[in-house]
């Protein structure tokens, strides 16, 4: 998913044009020579991967007491649910259907914004997505990484992990900082249509001083986040 994004943001750097989102990313996909059955497959996968995740919450403790543990629980309730949100766009596709970011994430600011106090919790959603954009951001500049892993063969492979880590989570931590900075504006104009999802700040940051250059540093490091977790990460995680 990460890899795919990561070429599109490298398209319309270029000048091209294209949807750097998930739902951009997995329409690609079925565009593909076998993609129906690709979209099916990876649906599968990730609604998979979210039960799995989800069980980790209560079952899987590991020795682990206190702050660790509920460290733990948290990291895999958010991966369960990032996984069955995939898993979900995946489903869509796959029956004929999708939109962009831009329409469901306006479509879900404009649902929170009709509740009470709407404004301030679209402003904590942003905030929240900042703060987590700025974690991926330390993560990577700290190497903090690393822990996740366990020893990795000196040479090329470290080389690879470190480069990968290191530019894949700092590109990650940022495109969530421009996505959170959207949604704090559209919470603060009050204003839904200006949370524009990924696909909309990536392109807003292309329309900037430089924007291109930057965009495509982005989308290099998306490319590395794609091979770190997709490749790496699941080569030498901790298990």
């Amino acid at each position: 998913m990460h890899l795919l994004i990561g070429v599109i943001a490298l398209q319309i750097a270029s000048g091209g044009s294209g949807s750097a989102d998930s739902s951009g990313a997995v329409g690609a996909l079925a565009g593909q020579p076998g993609g129906l059955a690709l979209l099916w497959v990876c649906f599968i996968g990730c609604l998979t991967l979210a039960v799995f995740q989800f069980s980790r919450i209560w079952m899987d403790s590991r020795g682990l007491t206190g702050r660790e543990l509920w460290q733990m629980r948290a990291s895999a309730a958010a991966l369960a649910v990032s996984y069955g949100a995939i898993g979900i766009t995946f489903g869509t596709f796959a029956l004929g259907g999708g939109k962009d970011s831009s329409q469901s994430s306006a479509g879900w600011s404009a649902k929170l914004m009709a509740q009470p106090a709407g404004a301030v919790l679209l402003g904590i959603v942003g905030l929240v997505i900042v703060g987590v954009g700025g974690y991926f951001v330390f993560k990577g500049a700290s190497r903090r990484f690393r822990k996740d892993l366990q020893a990795v063969p000196s040479g090329t492979w470290e080389h690879a992990v470190t480069i990968t880590g290191v530019l894949g989570f700092i590109a990650k931590g940022l495109s969530l900082v421009i996505l959170g900075g959207f949604v704090i504006v559209a919470a603060v104009a009050a204003d839904p249509e200006r949370s524009t999802g990924l696909d909309g700040a990536l392109h807003a940051l292309s329309g900037q001083p430089y924007g291109g250059l930057a965009l495509g540093m982005v989308g290099v490091g998306l490319i590395c986040y794609g091979l770190y977790t997709g490749i790496l990460q699941a080569w030498f995680a901790k298990l």
